[in-house]
């Protein structure tokens, strides 16, 4: 008998992407057995789930969970069905081609792990990459030249599209509501690595996600680069959670190069209000402060 595999899904007033999502689901070749889709928008997405020919099981959330809560629900509702694998997916990404799934179990097999992921491709754009790779002390999102790399070990973008063993999630837990949303993520991948959980990309299927190519802000060439999210919301939790994380896992070269980084930054761009909103945001997760729902930060 094949893998069973559990897709675990979230998704926010994104009625056209979720449709194109669960559609590239029910084509995947690997053996899905059930969609778990947590629904957390102003405007529910439920005639859409029932209507697909994936075996979607909906579930509404009438509050907002955020990212890491979303996908939090979505893992425990697929692990409840017995599944072997659980893949995770936000609703604005989507497999590129219907053997993706097959592709990961297999790698998982060959390279004996526990957790793979595929590229990430931009909309539009197959041949570049939505998130970077570093080669040789520079970025890259030129996908032909991190396919020539195969499988890549201990690297990955998470959580799009991430294939992880079920009884993973029984050693490292799961995505941390506290985060809301960035750095949720990053948190997973250093738990994996702290366990000894391994993991890679599969570099010869991909996903399609949104690219982040304009939060890249370069600091001192390719040397240093920080992220600037696009709007106040995704900024103030990228940053405090940068910082938690930074705090919590003693991570010294990220908090030297956040250091330097981000005021080069902002006094390259003269914007003293967003260095304000760094320092502020940043240090609030140093201290494990300033966590709680959305409302609370006027969001």
């Amino acid at each position: 008998m094949p893998d069973s595999v559990a897709v675990a899904a979230v998704t926010f007033d994104r009625p056209d992407d979720v449709s194109t999502l669960l559609d590239a689901l029910a084509a995947q070749s690997g053996n899905i057995t059930s969609v778990a889709l947590v629904d957390s928008g102003k405007t529910p997405v439920q005639d859409i789930a029932e209507a697909s020919p994936a075996p979607v099981t909906y579930i509404r959330s009438n509050t907002n969970l955020g990212g890491a809560g979303g996908f939090s629900l979505a893992i425990l509702s697929a692990m409840a069905s017995g599944a072997e694998w659980i893949w995770i997916m936000d609703d604005d990404a989507h497999p590129e081609d219907p053997n993706c799934l097959s592709a990961l179990l297999e790698a998982a097999q060959e390279h004996h792990m526990d957790v793979v992921l595929p590229l990430v491709v931009a909309p539009g754009h197959p041949d570049t990459l939505s998130f970077h790779f570093r080669l040789n002390g520079k970025l890259t999102h030129d996908r032909a030249e991190v396919e020539k790399l195969g499988f890549i070990p201990d690297v990955g973008h998470f959580f799009n599209g991430a294939l992880i063993r079920a009884d993973v999630f029984f050693r490292v837990g799961l995505p941390d509501l506290r985060l809301f949303i960035r750095g949720d993520e990053t948190d997973f991948m250093i738990r994996l690595r702290r366990a000894g959980i391994r993991f890679g990309t599969v570099t010869s299927v991909a996903l399609t996600h949104p690219a982040a190519w304009a939060e890249v802000q370069q600091v001192a060439g390719e040397r240093l680069h920080v992220l600037v999210p696009e709007n106040a919301f995704k900024q103030f939790y990228f940053y405090r959670n940068r910082g938690h994380l930074t705090w919590k896992y003693k991570r010294l070269r990220s908090f030297a190069a956040d250091a330097v980084g981000y005021p080069v930054h902002f006094a390259k761009t003269r914007d003293p209000r967003g260095f304000a909103a760094w320092l502020r945001a940043y240090a609030a997760g140093m201290r494990g402060q300033r966590f709680g729902p959305p409302s609370d930060f006027g969001f």
